[in-house]
């Protein structure tokens, strides 16, 4: 196989969608992106986040294909059955472990990771199924690597999530682990359009040339999405490969803040609960009008809605429609027609621009020297959102958006897929470190951890710093230490592994620290007494962390990827 099939899926907050290749390694062609939404006479890149469940939490539909059944239901059906939209919000900045519930449309609530697993599951297998058909063979899971993208500001109890729940799929079993990468989405991105020639961007702006790919070159990803603005800040180095000179940094005020501010005027406008009833009575106009938006959102200019008949009718019952359009600044009515100004439109976005500007500006104003600023994901489509990053930062870089940025990510994902030493050093978010005992030093350590046994006097709990946060770790790096027993017969030793945003400490029980794994090494030959060696391995650089405990006498192994989830059970 050697690396040549490989699948990558853009799990969006959104929207999802998959792109492949089954060549051989050397062909430089492009992915194929799957196309959506034949069934509702459009095609698009991706389908919507949306999975239908019934009554029973049996998987029914994902995508458009779900929207479009839950819209036609009855009211009386929908209440029963689990629709789930926009649902990938849960995962960012969420205390997660196994159990966590999640809140479907109609107020009931399922298992996350089951919700997840299906929509990972149903991606697999319409994956497979294309590819088939295309190809004509018969390929199942493990012929392919896996390719997973998620926001590079997701803490890694997020990350270790979404593998999980692709393992419940069937993506991979205890055997090939290895052939699933999640790769971060504007790392993914960067490695897309660094290849991209210049007639690969839009250049209505300052850059009207493929990036530079000089090395020293450096530039920031924002990829906008719809939950998430994530960013990451690169360098390229002799050989073309990225070095992270920044820790992925971001907000959630994606395209979607945009979408409720736009909602919320709707309300504003259909005031005294006509809105409010509208929405409850029929869910299926309200998600159309959102969809009409989606388009409006791209543009920078007045716009009219068409009022659905439902509307019009709910509204007249109270007063005539023009009153409600006395009231409220930047909309008219005209026949049949919302119009919304452009000023209005652009209000939509204040909220959004001001956190991307924020965030911005914090990395700016370090000592780097950016010289691009690269928009990707599906909300960079829109104008006023680029018109604002070049009005805001177009003096100091060049703002350079790729044609269809919303596909710049999963693209990027086959190629991370091929080659996952595109980036070839990050910045570890944390200060990871192990719980040790060492020889009581009365002059420096806390009486409280002092503790005897027949081989000595010993401080317990000490934090060995294995890595400080904002340290640079290579992406195949494995950091290796040696370790001792603390008794001469013990027969296992027991590694503790903690996690901080501090970069300083003595104790793992000290404010802000995490236990975030631990395993144990046997150790049960003990001829060797106290001189006996444990090899620790750690493996910080991908995007994910696994720890390996070689005890050299037995040859006894213990290993963990370290796990992030907080079920208290697990340690």
């Amino acid at each position: 196989m050697g690396g040549s099939y490989i699948i990558a899926i853009d799990f969006g907050t959104a929207y999802s969608g998959y792109a492949y290749t089954v060549t051989s390694k050397d062909t430089l062609v492009d992915p194929i992106v799957r196309q959506w939404g034949k069934e509702i006479g459009t095609e698009t890149p991706k389908t919507p986040t949306c999975i239908l469940f019934n009554e029973d939490e049996e998987f029914l539909r994902f995508g458009y294909e779900s929207k479009k059944v839950y819209l036609n239901m009855l009211a009386e059906e929908a209440k029963t059955h689990f629709f789930f939209e926009n649902f990938k919000m849960v995962l960012y900045n969420t205390e997660l472990n196994r159990d966590v519930m999640i809140k479907a449309a109609n107020g009931k609530s399922m298992n996350a990771l089951k919700v997840f697993t299906e929509a990972l599951r149903f991606l697999k297998e319409d994956a497979l199924k294309t590819i088939n058909a295309k190809t004509e063979k018969e390929f199942i899971a493990s012929d392919f690597i896996w390719v997973l993208t998620v926001p590079a500001i997701w803490d890694p109890s997020a990350k270790q999530f979404m593998r999980e729940a692709a393992a419940q799929a069937g993506i991979v079993t205890e055997g090939t682990n290895h052939n699933l990468i999640i790769a971060l989405e504007p790392e993914a991105a960067a490695v897309w359009c660094k290849k991209l020639p210049a007639k690969g961007f839009i250049t209505e702006n300052h850059g009207r040339g493929a990036l530079d790919q000089s090395p020293g070159t450096q530039y920031m990803v924002v990829d906008c999405g719809g939950g998430t603005i994530d960013i990451t800040v690169h360098e390229v180095l002799d050989g073309g490969a990225l070095k992270e000179l920044h820790k992925a940094s971001g907000n959630d005020l994606g395209g979607q803040s945009v979408d409720r501010k736009f909602k919320e005027f709707l309300r504003e406008i259909f005031c005294d609960g006509v809105w409010d009833e509208y929405e409850r009575n029929y869910p299926s106009e309200v998600q159309r009008i959102m969809n009409d938006f989606m388009y409006f959102k791209q543009v920078d200019d007045d716009i009219q809605i068409s009022c659905p008949f439902n509307l019009g009718d709910l509204a007249q019952k109270r007063q005539k429609i023009e009153k409600f359009f006395e009231s409220v600044q930047g909309a008219s009515w005209n026949e049949g027609w919302i119009k919304i100004s452009k000023e209005k439109l652009r209000s939509f976005f204040d909220e959004s621009l001001e956190g991307i500007t924020d965030s911005l500006s914090e990395i700016l104003r370090r000592d780097l020297s950016i010289q691009y600023i690269l928009l990707v994901g599906g909300y960079a489509e829109s104008l006023i959102l680029r018109n604002h990053v070049i009005d805001q930062f177009g003096d100091w870089c060049k703002v350079v958006c790729p044609f269809r940025p919303q596909e710049a990510i999963v693209n990027g994902a086959v190629q991370f897929g091929r080659n996952p030493g595109l980036v070839a050093s990050r910045k570890s978010a944390f200060t990871y470190g192990l719980g040790v005992a060492n020889r009581f030093d009365v002059s420096k350590h806390r009486t409280d951890k002092k503790f005897v046994n027949a081989d000595g006097v010993w401080c317990n709990d000490i934090f060995m710093k294995l890595v400080e946060e904002g340290e640079d770790v290579g992406w195949n790096e494995t950091r290796k230490h040696v370790l001792f027993p603390i008794k001469s017969d013990q027969t296992a030793m027991n590694l503790r592994f903690y996690c901080t945003e501090r970069k300083n400490l003595m104790y793992v029980d000290e404010w802000g620290v995490e236990k975030v794994g631990s395993f144990l090494v046997d150790m049960h030959d003990t001829t060797g007494g106290m001189n006996r060696k444990v090899n620790l391995e750690i493996r910080f650089g991908s995007t994910e962390i696994t720890a390996t405990g070689f005890d050299l006498l037995s040859k006894a192994k213990g290993s963990v990827k370290i796990d992030f989830m907080t079920n208290p059970e697990n340690f």
